[in-house]
């Protein structure tokens, strides 16, 4: 080996020092035998102990360099055996294969493969470790292990830390991290639902909580809050026992409500003392999804209400026979009202002898006199439409018998109070009677609809509708065939009259002064408004009957005898 400095073979160099140094000591050493005296075969004999200790020592020096040959053959296969170990753990994909040159030097070349295998060992079990303590950590969170989450140690299988198992490990834990927020979720839905429904019904809400789980109501949050199955399922328990009991809650002041409502329709509470419970009555038609407000359904106001219910009991029980009496009474007024055949005494004392007998439930009675309310109203409503016809009918008859005495009335022209309001009544009873026959016909037609659909007569004040519209028409009939034999005799009359009259000459005619007339004369509204059989006729106005009356009084000769024209009923027949 040549030395890069000086260009000297160091083994060279070596030796000649070392023979330097030999024969120096050699000569050192024949002086000394000279001057001690040493034989010559004393001197061979210690030449030859060098020798063999020399040749002992070369021997130990071979035999060491051999070992510490044999120990680098031993370290490169070591080496390659850690390499190939290191690759296969870490899932290398890289291949390795021993450089040429010395021992050392192909040692020297495989050490920063090596080192660079071992950090990235080192590095890749710190990760794993990483992920399997936190994969621990949220798997105690799941099962509910606390202790367990302090003490936990990962337990990790360093012959496989290749990078699939660090993703399947890693994936493993997203997993397990989703899972975790999942629960959280819940637990948050669970621990929300609980608020509300406690808040509705006034319950302690701490400390149901504490009782599922302290965690779920520490305020420093010093301590996880539990996501375990036990504590979700006994939220879970708990917002289902809470939702039952807010159901019966609600059921219970729906109930409560309507007995209320009730009552207040009995006793006619008045609606100042009605909406000190209008917290309570909005519940009625309301689902447990839609009552939020804080404490609607609280014990206490179970309690006021039970309470308000209770009085208003008591006070029912001594109005009692009150009530039912005021509602035979309205009873009365419908039947009555609906013109329907009802025996009021009879009733009214057949209810008086129950109530003091005291057989009977009076809270029933007073349901059975609703039910008997109800059913006459109906009964009335449907009787409505034709008692509204029956009304227009019988006030027609009133007109057209108004407008018989006021057509009789041979005054009823001459000036005095009130003569124009009855030209005008006279002038709208005329269009009034000319609708007469249509309007029976149609309540007729109606009133034998009602029948046939309902199997039975409609009575009116205990006597059938249908045969008094009979008996009307009948009679109708008759007047009007009566009156026109009237008008045509007194027409007759008439021309007789005005024969004789053109034979022996006319009377003088006398006329009153105007407004003058006798003390009996009739100048307003006729009284007679009975119901009888009106006469239909179609007439001319009273304003023009008067024109004609004056201009006949003013431009006819005073010994004149005309004869008189007809009517407009007369011309009509």
């Amino acid at each position: 080996m040549t030395n890069p400095y000086t260009g000297v073979d160091m083994r060279a160099s070596s030796l000649s020092m070392s023979q330097t140094t030999c024969g120096s000591l050699l000569q050192e050493l024949q002086k000394i035998w000279d001057e001690i005296g040493e034989s010559d075969t004393e001197r061979d004999k210690m030449l030859l102990e060098l020798e063999q200790e020399c040749l002992h020592i070369y021997r130990r020096k071979v035999e060491n360099t051999r070992k510490h040959k044999a120990d680098l053959y031993q370290a490169l296969a070591d080496a390659e055996a850690e390499i190939a170990d290191l690759v296969s753990v870490l899932g290398e994909r890289t291949s390795f294969s021993r450089g040429k040159g010395t021992l050392k030097e192909q040692l020297s070349s495989m050490k920063p493969i090596l080192d660079e295998l071992r950090v990235k060992r080192g590095q890749r079990v710190k990760e794993f470790l990483e992920i399997e303590s936190q994969i621990i950590c949220v798997c105690a969170e799941i099962a509910g292990n606390d202790q367990f989450i302090n003490n936990a140690e990962a337990q990790l299988d360093e012959h496989d830390l290749t990078e699939k198992r660090l993703a399947e490990r890693r994936s493993h834990l997203e997993d397990l991290q989703n899972e975790k927020v999942l629960r959280l979720q819940k637990i948050n839905g669970h621990i929300n639902s609980v608020f509300e429904l406690s808040m509705v019904m006034s319950v302690d809400f701490r400390a149901m909580l504490a009782e599922i789980h302290p965690s779920l109501v520490d305020p420093s949050h010093v301590q996880l809050k539990s996501i375990s199955n036990d504590t979700l399922a006994k939220l879970m328990g708990s917002v289902n026992s809470l939702k039952q009991e807010k159901q019966q809650r609600l059921q219970k002041v729906q109930d409560l409500a309507s007995t209320l409502i009730e009552l207040w329709s009995i006793l006619e509470t008045s609606t100042i003392e009605q909406k000190k419970f209008k917290h309570v009555t909005s519940l009625i038609s309301s689902s447990a999804d839609e009552v939020s407000r804080p404490g609607s359904l609280s014990l206490d106001i179970i309690e006021m209400c039970e309470n308000q219910v209770e009085q208003l009991s008591t006070l029912k029980a001594s109005k009692m026979k009150e009530l039912v009496l005021k509602r035979q009474t309205e009873l009365e007024e419908i039947y009555k009202g609906a013109h329907v055949d009802f025996d009021s005494d009879g009733a009214r004392r057949i209810l008086i002898d129950l109530i003091d007998s005291g057989n009977l439930d009076l809270s029933d009675m007073l349901n059975c006199m609703d039910d008997r309310i109800r059913q006459a109203k109906e009964q009335a409503q449907s009787r409505k439409d034709i008692l509204d016809k029956v009304e227009k009918w019988k006030h027609a008859s009133e007109e057209e018998n108004w407008l018989d005495e006021y057509e009789k009335d041979e005054n009823r022209y001459c000036a005095g109070r009130g003569v124009h309001k009855n030209l005008k009544r006279a002038e709208k009873a005329r269009l009034m009677v000319s609708k007469i026959p249509s309007l029976v016909e149609n309540l007729m037609s109606k009133i034998k609809a009602w029948e046939a659909e309902r199997g039975a007569q409609f009575l009116y004040d205990k006597e059938p509708l249908l045969r008094q519209l009979e008996d009307y028409t009948v009679q109708r009939q008759h007047r009007e065939e009566e009156k026109r034999r009237t008008r045509e005799q007194k027409k007759l009359q008439e021309q007789l009259a005005s024969e004789k009259e053109a034979v022996f000459g006319s009377r003088p005619n006398v006329k009153k002064p105007l407004g003058q007339s006798n003390h009996n004369t009739m100048v307003g509204t006729p009284v007679a408004r009975r119901v009888a059989t009106p006469s239909g006729r179609l007439g001319i106005s009273g304003s023009k009957e008067r024109r004609d009356s004056i201009r006949v009084g003013g431009l006819i000769p005073v010994n004149f005898v005309a004869l008189p024209k007809d009517d407009p009923v007369s011309r009509g027949n």
